[in-house]
């Protein structure tokens, strides 16, 4: 009686596993799901391409910042060049006094006038 028990009971236990488990893979492969898993390595995919594109971009900086001051001293260039004080230009002059100063023409490019 026992024993007959004990494997009606394991049979029980065993076909809701195996139809919790079907169930499961069944969900996983209908058509939304199959797409959200793509998505989804997509954009994981996508991410680990930027992160490695930002990380080769900074190691080109870096050896290319390091191999121009190992030029710059081989070839005896100095880091900080002396330069000259920037210019100032104005680049309209209100002062009538100036010399420079160009008057208005006095005559009017609108074509209306002439007719």
């Amino acid at each position: 009686m026992f024993r007959r028990t004990f494997w009606f009971t394991t049979g029980v236990a065993a076909g809701v596993w195996a139809t919790t488990k079907v169930n499961r893979k069944l969900r996983q492969l209908t058509p939304e799901s199959l797409a959200a898993t793509a998505a989804n390595k997509a954009l994981e995919t996508g991410q680990r391409l930027k992160d490695r594109a930002v990380g080769f971009a900074l190691d080109v900086r870096d050896n290319m910042a390091q191999r121009e001051a190992e030029l710059g001293e081989a070839l005896g260039i100095q880091n900080d060049p002396e330069l000259p004080a920037p210019r100032r230009y104005t680049a309209i002059e209100n002062n009538r006094s100036n010399p420079k100063y160009i008057d208005p023409p006095m005559h009017s490019y609108n074509r209306n006038e002439d007719h």
